[in-house]
C-alpha cells in the first residue's frame, strides 16, 4: 500500500523538485521508504516516484521504482496482489527468476510475460504505472473496482499522475480551477465521484477497471480502455443450496487471501452483517489468529450499534477498540479530514470512519479488513425494490410482483408507497421524471444558487437520471448492481476508505471485492439476492450460517454505517455559521441565502436537510484549496 506519482516532461524541464514535493504530500501513504527516478527517453523525461508502506516483504528488496532484469520495464505500484504466491509459482515455471518475496516483483514479471492479459489473473487492489522503454510508452492501470486511486492531468505541458489530488497539484503549473458542474452536482444532488471528472478542472480519475497508454513521443494519453466488465447473465440451473455452498467457499477463500501480511492485522467492525461476516470468517479460517476490531460507537443515539459490536466480539474472542465522537471533535478535525479526502464527500459518517482508522494506527495495527462493497454485490440497502418489481413485471410474473411488494413493505423503514415510487422511478425518463422528482419535493434549482450564472458557464442544472449501461429483461437488480460496482456508487465509498485509512498509514482491505465473487453473485437468480419475503443478501445470510451468529444474520433493524449527523451539526450551529459566512467569492453560490436556510433549520422552522453537510463540506474545502 503506497503512493505513486510522476509523469512526462520535456527534457528542458526540471521536474525533480516538483516530484519531491508531491512525494512529501503523500508521506502518510508511504512512511517506510521513498524512491524517485528520472529516465530520459528521446525528447522527454519520464519521472517515476513512490512512497512505500511496507506490508509484504519488509526488506529493501521491495524498493520502487522497480526494474525488470533486462531493463526494459520499470514499475511504480500502489496496492496488494493477494495471489502473488500462486502467480510467482506459475511464472517460475515459465522461466522467471525472483530475488524477493515482494508482490511488486511478481506483478512486474506478470506484465512482462502477459501484458494487459495479466490483469484478470490478479486478485487484489491496485493502481500502477509501467514504463516500456522498448516501445516508449507508459501504461496506467486501475483495479476492477477502483479500490486504489489514480488521478491524472494531460495537456500541452505533458502528462502527470498521482495517487491523490493534493500531490498531483504539486506537479501542475498554475493554480487549480473549480469544476462548476461537479460543484453543482454535489451541492444540489449529492452526486460525486460518479464521472471521470473531479472537482478540479483538468484533473480526472482513471475509471475503475480501465487501463490507459501514454505515447512518450508526445506525452499524451490515449482513451481509457476497459479491461473488466461485470456480467449480469444468469447461469441456468442454479439450485439455492448449491449457490449457498459456492458463495460460502468463495468468500472464505477471499478471507484467506486477504489475511496474507507480514504486519499485524485487524478489522473495522460496524455491527452490521457485512463487517460481522468478515470478522467471524477471520476466526473461522484462522482459529488462533489474534483479532483486533475497531468500531465507532454513537452512544445515546438511535444509530448506536454497540450491542451488535459486542455480540460479534464476544463470539470470536476479539480484542475490541471503540471510539466515541463529539461534535466538538468534528469541528476540530474537519479541515484536516477534508485535506485528507482531497474532494468534498457525502456525510459525517466519513469522519467516524476517519476516527476508526486513527484508532487502529494508535493501537499498532497496520492492516484492517472491511466489509465495504457487500451492499453493491448482494442487493443491500433497501434491496433495490424498484428494479426487482420491474424485473418481475416485465417477465410476466405479476402475482409474484404483488407478493414481493407486500412482503418488502413490511420491513422496518419501508412502505408500499415507497416501493411504488421507486418502481415509477424505474419506468419514467426525461421531463416526466423531472416533474415527478419536483412533485416529491426535490429541487434541481434551489434559490441559494444563481442558476443563470451556472447556465452561462455551461452547467447542466438537472436531476441526475443515469440508466445502467447494461440492461436485460428480468435482470434489472443485477444491472443496477453492476453499474454500482463498475461506474458509480461504490467508487465514492472506496475513495473515502482509501484516504481515511492512508491518512494514518493503515492499509484497508476489502475482501468482498474480488471479480470471482462478483461473477458468482451476479450470475444468480435475483430472488437469491433479495428474497420474495424482501430479505436482502438472502444467499449470503444462508452461506454464513454456522460462522456468524444467527441473531446477527436475522437482523431486520440494520441502519447502515451512520452517525447522528443532525444532532452533531445543530450542536455546532455557531461554528457552522462562521464557516458559512466566509466569502468564497463564487458568483453562483448565494451565501446569504444559505445562511438564511441554515438559520431556519437550526430554529426548527424547516426540516433538517442533508444539504446542510454539503454546504459545510464544500465551503471548508473551497477555502482550503482555492483561497
Amino acid at each position: 500500500m503506497c503512493g505513486i506519482a510522476g509523469g512526462w516532461w520535456a527534457q528542458s524541464a526540471d521536474p525533480g523538485p516538483r516530484l519531491a514535493k508531491a512525494l512529501v504530500r503523500m508521506r502518510h501513504r508511504g512512511p517506510d521508504d521513498s524512491g524517485a527516478e528520472s529516465i530520459a527517453l528521446g525528447p522527454a523525461v519520464v519521472m517515476l516516484g513512490h512512497a512505500r508502506l511496507s506490508i509484504i516483504d519488509l526488506s529493501a528488496a521491495g524498493h520502487q521504482p522497480m526494474h525488470s532484469p533486462d531493463g526494459r520495464w520499470a514499475i511504480v505500484f500502489n496496492g496488494e496482489i493477494y495471489n502473488y504466491r500462486e502467480l510467482r509459482t506459475e511464472l517460475q515455471a515459465l522461466g522467471h527468476c525472483f530475488t524477493s518475496d515482494s508482490d511488486t516483483e511478481v506483478l512486474l514479471a506478470a506484465w512482462a510475460q502477459w501484458g494487459s492479459a495479466c490483469l484478470p489473473r490478479l486478485a487484489g487492489m491496485f493502481a500502477f504505472v509501467v514504463l516500456d522503454r522498448a516501445n516508449a510508452t507508459l501504461t496506467c492501470v486501475r483495479d476492477a473496482f477502483g479500490i486504489k486511486p489514480f488521478f491524472y492531468a494531460a495537456g500541452q505541458e505533458g502528462f502527470r499522475f498521482a495517487s491523490e489530488v493534493p500531490a498531483l497539484l504539486e506537479l501542475l503549473p498554475g493554480k487549480p480551477r473549480l469544476n462548476w458542474q461537479r460543484a453543482y452536482d454535489y451541492l444540489v444532488h449529492g452526486d460525486y465521484d460518479s464521472t471521470p471528472d473531479t472537482f478540479f478542472e483538468g484533473i480526472h480519475h482513471l475509471p475503475p477497471g480501465h487501463w490507459m497508454r501514454v505515447n512518450l513521443a508526445t506525452g499524451q494519453p490515449g482513451a481509457p480502455q476497459r479491461w473488466w466488465v461485470p456480467s449480469i447473465t444468469e447461469r441456468p440451473g442454479w439450485r439455492f443450496d448449491d449457490a449457498v455452498a459456492q458463495v460460502r467457499e468463495q468468500f472464505l477463500q477471499n478471507i484467506r487471501l486477504h489475511l496474507r501480511s507480514d504486519v499485524p492485522l485487524g478489522a473495522a467492525l460496524s455491527g452490521g452483517i457485512d463487517s460481522s461476516a468478515v470478522v467471524c470468517a477471520m476466526r473461522h479460517v484462522e482459529p488462533d489468529l489474534p483479532i483486533h476490531t475497531f468500531s465507532f460507537i454513537a452512544a445515546g443515539s438511535d444509530v448506536n450499534e454497540e450491542h451488535w459490536v459486542d455480540r460479534v466480539n464476544a463470539h470470536v474472542g476479539a480484542m475490541a477498540h471503540k471510539v466515541h465522537v463529539t461534535p466538538q471533535e468534528l469541528a476540530r478535525d474537519l479541515d484536516d479530514m477534508i485535506r485528507a479526502q482531497g474532494e468534498p464527500f457525502g456525510s459525517t459518517s466519513i469522519y467516524a470512519q476517519d476516527r476508526v482508522y486513527r484508532l487502529a494506527r494508535e493501537s499498532g495495527i497496520t492492516v484492517t479488513l472491511d466489509g465495504q462493497g457487500a451492499d453493491e454485490m448482494l442487493a443491500g440497502y433497501s434491496g433495490y425494490p424498484g428494479q426487482r418489481l420491474r424485473s418481475l413485471i416485465e417477465t410476466g410474473q405479476l402475482a409474484r410482483a404483488w407478493q414481493f411488494w407486500g412482503h418488502w413493505a413490511q420491513w422496518p423503514g419501508r412502505s408500499r408507497l415507497q416501493g411504488a415510487k421507486l418502481l415509477v422511478g424505474q419506468l419514467v425518463t426525461g421531463r416526466t421524471y423531472d416533474f415527478l422528482r419536483a412533485r416529491n419535493g426535490d429541487q434541481a434549482r434551489p434559490r441559494w444558487l444563481a442558476h443563470a450564472r451556472l447556465q452561462d458557464a455551461g452547467v447542466a442544472c438537472r436531476f441526475p437520471c443515469k440508466a445502467p449501461q447494461q440492461a436485460g429483461r428480468g435482470r434489472r437488480v443485477t444491472a443496477e448492481l453492476a453499474e454500482s460496482l463498475a461506474n458509480r456508487g461504490l467508487h465514492a465509498l472506496l475513495r473515502h476508505g482509501d484516504r481515511n485509512s492512508m491518512h494514518f498509514s493503515v492499509e484497508s482491505r476489502v475482501p468482498f471485492l474480488t471479480t470471482d465473487l462478483v461473477a458468482l453473485l451476479l450470475s444468480l437468480p435475483e430472488d437469491y439476492l433479495i428474497s420474495m419475503q424482501g430479505q436482502t443478501k438472502h444467499v449470503f445470510r444462508a452461506a454464513m450460517r454456522g460462522i456468524v451468529p444467527d441473531d446477527v444474520l436475522d437482523r431486520k433493524d440494520k441502519i447502515g454505517f451512520a452517525t447522528p449527523e443532525q444532532a452533531w451539526l445543530l450542536a455546532m450551529a455557531d461554528t457552522v455559521r462562521e464557516w458559512l459566512r466566509q466569502d468564497l467569492k463564487l458568483p453562483f453560490f448565494k451565501q446569504a441565502e444559505v445562511l438564511r436556510e441554515f438559520d431556519l433549520i437550526a430554529a426548527g422552522k424547516k426540516p433538517f436537510s442533508w444539504q446542510v453537510w454539503r454546504w459545510i463540506n464544500f465551503s471548508r474545502w473551497h477555502q482550503l484549496y482555492f483561497s
